[in-house]
């Protein structure tokens, strides 16, 4: 079974905010362990005596204005954000990187975690397609942090299994999303700073964090797929996720209907 620990950065009603990051990673089963045990060990460095108290939330670590943070220097809580990266950096080579920028002008009435969700359960079924063509048929399950959005994504989800997505029927979840309180996964808490590292390159220009994941991000045939940028109007965008379509478009290997963005349709 292939696991997708997701969470969002960002915030859908605030509107000084551009952008909405849902974003995570997937890992085999078996690797999870690995994982918890490595950000388990950051965590003692942090707080040696109660380390699993420590909940690793990237926008708070880099706020700074809770503890065990609030104390910390803007290097040192920078250098937690950028370790916790750092362990999927080092990480299995199969733990692959998914995440979907939704530019929240482009899309003003639509729900961007709604937006996001769609197109990451695309991306992670078409992720395991791939693998099933090379042999391993194992299926996927989604792992969340509990929300607000929790009966809405659970609805969307068994319906993309029957009516399907923009992309296609859904056919390799084995079940519907679970919801889980971050501070018991260590797994979703890396979501949370995937998805933070995507929203600070987006909302921020910032890609200190970014760059540290940027070669984990499910890719094939120099396409990508793991990270989507959702927006309208900018043809030109120069981030990764934009270049790598703009030219697989190029060589012909991405089919977009005319008059559409690759970076706004295209799974």
């Amino acid at each position: 079974m292939y696991l997708l620990y997701l969470d969002d950065s960002g915030s859908a009603a605030n509107a000084n905010e551009d952008y909405l990051v849902l974003g995570g990673v997937a890992v085999y089963e078996a690797q999870a362990n690995w994982f918890t045990q490595e950000l388990d060990k950051l965590a003692e460095t942090v707080d040696a005596a109660n380390p699993h108290a420590v909940e690793f939330h990237a926008s708070e670590i880099f706020s700074r204005r809770v503890e065990p943070w609030k104390h910390m220097t803007r290097p040192e809580a920078q250098g937690i954000i950028l370790g916790v990266l750092d362990v999927l950096r080092r990480s299995y080579q199969s733990a692959a990187a998914f995440a979907c920028a939704i530019h929240k002008p482009s899309y003003p009435n639509r729900d961007p975690v709604e937006l996001a969700f769609e197109d990451l359960c695309s991306r992670f079924d078409m992720y395991l397609n791939r693998l099933r063509a090379t042999g391993d048929r194992q299926r996927g399950i989604l792992i969340l942090d509990e929300s607000a959005h929790e009966t809405t994504l659970q609805r969307m989800a068994r319906e993309f299994r029957t009516l399907g997505t923009r992309w296609g029927i859904i056919r390799n979840m084995a079940e519907t999303p679970l919801f889980v309180n971050s501070g018991a996964s260590r797994l979703v808490q890396l979501a949370d700073h995937i998805a933070y590292a995507v929203f600070r390159r987006y909302n921020a220009c910032d890609t200190k964090y970014l760059d540290v994941i940027a070669s984990k991000f499910d890719s094939a045939d120099g396409i990508i797929h793991g990270l989507a940028h959702k927006q309208v109007g900018n043809l030109e965008c120069m981030c990764i996720a934009c270049l790598s379509r703009r030219a697989a478009q190029g060589r012909g290997d991405l089919r977009t209907p005319p008059g559409i963005s690759p970076q706004d349709e295209s799974p």
